[in-house]
């Protein structure tokens, strides 16, 4: 992708974000995220088929520094010296959903919040398979990633439904110790 594609690319998804934190995913028009990035209808769907990709193109590129091996200094946290442990992970994945959570919250709401989860709970299966002392042996392991996963998803939609107020170490804390993790 060119500078030019990247600058577009970029103008298209902070236009939705902005949206995002205006107004529900099922509210918001094509031609509202045209004019807010000021770029043509044909330009938009040279970047994406519809808005639901849109939604899954952005999910993915949060999702992937999120769920990304190293782990950096950022603004609101930083892990870049801890062990890289299932609970700095954990952590990490919540300061990123706080750091956005207008954008959560307004994906969250509607329809699009099923195709968010469904792409989250994607990250977290594979984020759960690279600590293999997380998943319990003595059931069937597909059983035991749907648990780990499927409950983590909840407790973050918990977690959003209370504006975010436990910190996100603490709640990070608080499930590892409901999954039995030490």
């Amino acid at each position: 992708m060119d500078r030019r594609q990247q600058k577009t690319r970029s103008a298209i998804f902070k236009a939705f974000n902005k949206l995002l934190e205006e107004k529900h995913f099922n509210n918001i028009t094509v031609q509202e995220i045209l004019d807010e990035a000021n770029v043509g209808r044909s330009t938009f769907y040279s970047h994406f088929e519809t808005k639901d990709e849109l939604l899954k193109e952005m999910c993915t590129d949060i999702f992937d520094h999120i769920f990304s091996h190293e782990l950096h200094s950022e603004t609101s946290h930083d892990f870049s010296l801890s062990d890289h442990g299932l609970q700095e992970k954990i952590t990490h994945l919540l300061y990123h959903l706080k750091d956005n959570k207008g954008n959560v919250i307004g994906i969250l709401s509607g329809e699009s919040g099923e195709l968010f989860m469904r792409y989250f709970k994607e990250y977290l299966i594979t984020m759960f398979e690279q600590y293999p002392k997380s998943v319990r042996t003595d059931v069937p392991r597909d059983f035991a990633l749907n648990h780990l996963v499927g409950s983590l998803a909840e407790a973050v939609k918990w977690w959003i439904g209370t504006k975010m107020e436990m910190p996100p170490e603490e709640l990070a804390d608080n499930y590892l110790k409901l999954i039995g993790y030490n």
